[in-house]
């Protein structure tokens, strides 16, 4: 870790710039004058040299998709390859706030630089607004020094990128890292396909509960309809009906045809360990895929980087089942 020299500030809208309207609070451009302002009226504040940059239009993050994640992955790449800066810190809406940490986490693997998003649950020109202390804080935390990835800074916390979610709608403390239990074994190495040069493309996918009564017809009108993933929010440590056998089978006729299927727990506290109950092994055996103790957000993002990289099925699942930046491993010194 080291402290930065050259800072990118990239503005992508969210609540922390929005500005009143007869429809409410939408996202408004120009932010840089306003972080001015505000650097004026605080003399006491230390900014280390800084640019910015804004995603155009600005948009409110309810409204988040694959392009503008690999907009924004392709701003900061050129932040730091193009404009020499060695961090970047993105401002970004909370309603997607922890997707877009986790889903560049996987794109920006090797980039070397950290790169730091926060927001705020009311508009920086509010007065009592979380906004100014959310960003601020996230530079004091990189003039100290941050390791190279992407990490989430909020309510006074830095958490990491990919095991972050968001737990409330109204409280300044928002976001939290899952005290989730990781087994997954360590990458080796990156490899080339999953570097942060590799161009990605946008990929179909799913995310779906398991619910009491889910029918075997609906798994099949959403495994029917093209998408190339499924991330399954299993009950418990990875069970789901066993008892149903038109549902596993629509599993495995998705598998059959490609797609990729990656279970994960529904529970905050929760981890997939299919070998714990006869249920859990009839997902496994119908092709379901373990995620470990990853997150919804984190297994949505890991599979848009690989599947988005035009990995096959077999190469995504293999990179599936190696931590690649923290979100099915524990690391040294990372809270659990």
């Amino acid at each position: 870790m080291s402290t930065i020299n050259h800072l990118m500030v990239l503005y992508s809208g969210g609540t922390i710039g929005m500005q009143g309207s007869d429809r409410g609070l939408v996202p408004a451009a120009g932010f840089d004058a306003r972080l001015h302002e505000r650097l004026a009226a605080e003399s006491q504040r230390c900014m280390p040299p800084w640019r910015y940059r804004e995603l155009s239009p600005p948009i409110d993050s309810a409204n988040m998709n694959q392009q503008h994640w690999l907009a924004m992955r392709d701003a900061i790449v050129a932040a730091v390859e193009e404009d020499g800066c060695d961090a970047v810190l993105l401002l970004h809406g909370t309603d997607t706030l922890a997707y877009s940490a986790a889903a560049l986490g996987f794109l920006l693997l090797g980039l070397g630089v950290p790169v730091v998003l926060t927001g705020a649950m009311l508009p920086a020109d509010v007065p009592g607004s979380d906004a100014w202390d959310n960003l601020f804080g996230a530079v004091d935390a990189l003039a100290r020094g941050v390791a190279p990835g992407v990490h989430l800074y909020f309510g006074g916390r830095l958490l990491h990128g990919a095991r972050a979610t968001k737990l409330g709608s109204t409280t300044f403390g928002a976001f939290a890292e899952l005290p989730r239990q990781r087994h997954g074994e360590r990458a080796a190495a990156l490899p080339a396909a999953l570097d942060y040069r590799r161009i990605r493309q946008p990929v179909s996918l799913a995310v779906l509960p398991l619910f009491p009564g889910l029918q075997a017809a609906q798994l099949r009108a959403l495994l029917g309809s093209g998408v190339q993933g499924l991330v399954l929010e299993c009950y418990g440590s990875g069970t789901g009906p066993s008892d149903d056998a038109e549902l596993l089978e629509a599993l495995r006729e998705a598998r059959r045809r490609g797609t990729v299927l990656l279970g994960i727990s529904q529970c905050p506290h929760g981890h997939v360990a299919f070998g714990t109950y006869a249920a859990g092994n009839a997902l496994s055996e119908a092709g379901l895929l373990g995620g470990d103790g990853m997150t919804r957000e984190a297994a949505l993002g890991k599979l848009f980087a690989l599947l988005g990289a035009g990995l096959s099925a077999d190469e995504t699942e293999h990179w599936l089942r190696q931590d690649l930046c923290g979100e099915c491993a524990d690391l040294p010194g990372a809270s659990a």
